[in-house]
């Protein structure tokens, strides 16, 4: 019996328009490219400043997210505690929040009259709106749950039988996470990283209302982009393509990977 590997008209119809609805964004922005000038816009010294800082920031953001991500998936994946359903769904909350929202609420703790910030101005008058660290948190805020909700699913979908064996052989449960967990689950971290990594470059919400926009401080390339829209065009599009560039090139080399993961 031969097998059928094309796609039937009801499910080959609609797949089609979400392909041309999701291409044709990206195409408008190719055509509308002022590739003649493109060489010219890319070399103000303000993008490199924009597109250093975002790929820093997004960079240190996905850092935080797996050292403070990764333990939360396993608490989420493996431990029963009261509460637990309310505490996967604040992990989840940053999500479906609107960004802008999200970086008031960061405001709100970490500003100089927020619930942690004004310690930190009174301890240690130091403030952390409006400077490069506040992007960092803004991006973190936002990219974390993308990591956490991958490697706990993969962690639930992982078989135990390993590390019930390790402990059978006396290992303790800090070097069974670290020699046997961790192993079974790394290509979902990485997989989790990268998405993590592709969310903080493309913040802007919650970095313009608690970073705010200062060239060579706090404004990454999409906050570059928002700025250039309103009185440059052409050079909102060389920077949007620039960030289209960086993201599928990310998303390509680790294309494999990141598929079967998630």
């Amino acid at each position: 019996m031969s097998r059928r590997t094309g796609a039937p008209a009801p499910l080959a119809v609609p797949a089609l328009i979400a392909v041309v609805f999701l291409a044709l964004p990206l195409l408008g922005l190719l055509v509308r490219a002022p590739w003649a000038t493109l060489p010219h816009l890319l070399s103000d010294p303000l993008v490199a400043e924009a597109l250093r800082l975002s790929v820093i920031s997004a960079l240190l953001a996905t850092a935080l997210s797996l050292v403070f991500g990764v333990p939360l998936a396993w608490v989420l994946a493996r431990a029963e505690f009261p509460g637990k359903a309310l505490l996967r769904a604040l992990v989840t909350v940053p999500l479906v929040l609107p960004p802008v929202v999200g970086g008031v609420a960061l405001l709100l703790a970490f500003g100089r009259r927020g619930i942690v910030g004004r310690y930190l101005d009174q301890w240690f008058d130091y403030t952390i709106p409006f400077t490069t660290t506040a992007v960092v948190l803004a991006e973190t805020f936002v990219a974390m749950p993308f990591l956490i909700l991958t490697v706990e699913g993969a962690l639930r979908a992982a078989d135990r039988r390993f590390e019930e064996a390790s402990a059978s052989l006396g290992a303790g449960r800090l070097t069974t996470f670290r020699r046997i967990t961790l192993p079974l689950v790394a290509p979902s971290v990485l997989a989790g990283a990268v998405l993590c990594w592709a969310r903080a470059l493309g913040e802007f919400g919650a970095t313009i209302t608690f970073a705010g926009n200062y060239p060579g401080t706090t404004q990454t390339m999409p906050l570059a982009v928002y700025l250039a829209l309103e009185s440059d065009p052409d050079a909102a599009i060389a920077l949007s393509l620039v960030l289209l560039v960086v993201s599928i090139l990310i998303l390509v080399a680790l294309r494999d990977r990141v598929v079967r993961s998630a």
